[in-house]
């Protein structure tokens, strides 16, 4: 089973810029794909960004195309989250995820099957 480990989170004015990390533990680590999600406080779990490992293809939420981009750094078995020019509304506990088997949709959260303990990111106005 991985073991996904989030960090990076934390308080930011409007305008800022975090960038999360999401460790993976394992022996080996060659999921289908990697995703970030987040969840705002009383609304359901959103998709934010997702790639495929194997192959070159990256997805992101609309409301985050633009301004976040997913990456990954395989010697450190780490995936990233930069997250630029963030608004108040990107205020949520932020998960990084892996889908260890396909094909599935990277966009729903039933895909995936590690699921990291979250990270906070809050943006103040």
């Amino acid at each position: 089973q991985v073991q996904l480990v989030e960090s990076g989170g934390g308080l930011v004015q409007a305008g800022g810029s975090l960038r999360l990390s999401c460790a993976a533990s394992g022996r080996t680590f060659s999921p289908y794909a990697v995703g970030w999600f987040r969840q705002a406080l009383g609304k359901e779990r959103e998709f934010v960004a997702s790639f495929r490992w194997n192959v070159q293809y990256t997805a992101y939420g609309d409301s985050v195309k633009g301004r976040f981009t997913i990456s990954r750094d395989n010697a450190k078995n780490t995936v990233y989250l930069q997250m630029n020019s963030l608004k108040p509304e990107d205020t949520a506990v932020y998960y990084c995820a892996a889908a260890l088997r396909g094909p599935t949709p990277v966009f729903t959260t039933w895909s995936y099957d590690s699921w990291g303990q979250g990270t906070q990111v809050t943006v103040s106005s």
